[in-house]
């Protein structure tokens, strides 16, 4: 089988498309229109502002592909329908899902890894273990395929589907160029969350990127290295106090929050000295804002889904301890499209 050599559209940003092209400033304008209706159609079709000689040798050196991508399941709640999507790849399909917000607007949660090698211990994503890395190609390729054949214009962007996004750093940070590129499309620094576990140097890096909006957001779930290590293999070679470091180095503004991922699991992070220990890392780490989740089972659970007495318990503990606390929704449970649950291939 042939391999295809044509540069996919989906993972250049418009610097790299027109250098690429290379038709002269001349052409510029006409580029620009190209490649903001190729975004926003999902289509690349050059005769739409060339003659065609020049059609012909565009479409000789770029191409676009938009994974096949349906509507897994979906689950109505009281801010609207909780959808997760399947695209199909080379070697198996990822998962994302379109989270309602009271605002009446919509997150979209990619995938940038088929399959994880992080092992935690609650989510479903790990159990397979990692596939192989997606492309920046493919991570947008799930948003474009969102917006145009499924009809969903979601406002912000979390990498929190599958994979660890700061294990893949490449293409994420060429995802986040083109996701920004205002020629394309144009999401705000502030629109966008990369969620992590940590790995070691992969926040540094992201700092690198010089982006002083983009939100950032980490999976903490336990405040002791004893009981992290356990739920997170990866804070065995990267434990708290060099993920505290990371995240004060991290840049800030004046509206940033840090955001910290809680999974609540009964027996497991719930006491009175996980709460403490939780509210007196974040206060070490800067700003910050504890995202309490309840912990979601999928097929082989590690524990039970913590009630709603033992939720608002948890909360209060946080915030006695200092803590600024939102509990997080579950939206998507029932769908296993909740926080940890991704990875079923489409099925409820």
């Amino acid at each position: 089988m042939a391999v295809d050599a044509r540069l996919d559209m989906l993972g250049l940003d418009f610097a790299a498309f027109s250098d690429a092209a290379n038709l002269g400033t001349g052409r510029l304008p006409a580029l620009r229109t190209l490649y903001a209706r190729t975004f926003r159609e999902g289509t690349f079709d050059p005769s739409a502002c060339f003659d065609a000689e020049t059609s012909e040798s565009l479409a000789k050196r770029f191409r676009l592909t938009l994974p096949e991508i349906s509507i897994g399941a979906s689950e109505t709640g009281a801010f609207g329908e909780t959808a997760k999507a399947v695209a199909r790849l080379e070697g198996g399909t990822v998962e994302c899902v379109r989270i309602p917000s009271p605002k009446g607007t919509s997150t979209l949660c990619v995938s940038s890894q088929l399959g994880c090698a992080m092992g935690c211990a609650f989510c479903e994503t790990g159990r397979g273990g990692l596939v192989r890395d997606l492309s920046t190609a493919e991570i947008i390729g799930q948003i474009v395929a969102a917006r145009t054949v499924l009809g969903w214009n979601c406002r912000n962007v979390v990498f929190m589907g599958m994979g660890e996004p700061l294990a893949n750093f490449d293409a994420v940070a060429g995802a986040l160029g083109v996701l920004m590129d205002p020629n394309g499309l144009a999401y705000a620094q502030e629109r966008i969350t990369i969620c992590t576990s940590g790995p070691l140097g992969g926040i540094e890096r992201l700092k690198s990127l010089g982006y002083r909006r983009l939100n950032l957001s980490i999976s903490l779930n336990a405040a002791d290295d004893a009981t992290r290590s356990r739920l997170m293999p990866v804070n065995a070679s990267n434990g708290l106090t060099q993920l505290s470091a990371a995240l004060r180095a991290y840049p800030s503004r004046r509206n940033f929050a840090l955001g910290v991922n809680y999974c609540l699991i009964p027996g497991v992070n719930d006491r009175a000295e996980d709460a403490k220990g939780a509210a007196a890392f974040c206060a070490e780490v800067g700003r910050s804002l504890v995202n309490v989740i309840p912990y979601n089972p999928g097929p082989v659970p590690i524990a039970r889904a913590p009630t709603e007495d033992e939720i608002r318990r948890f909360i209060g503990l946080l915030e006695e301890a200092g803590a600024f606390v939102r509990r997080r929704a579950t939206r998507g449970r029932s769908i296993m499209a909740a926080c940890g649950q991704l990875g079923t291939g489409g099925q409820p």
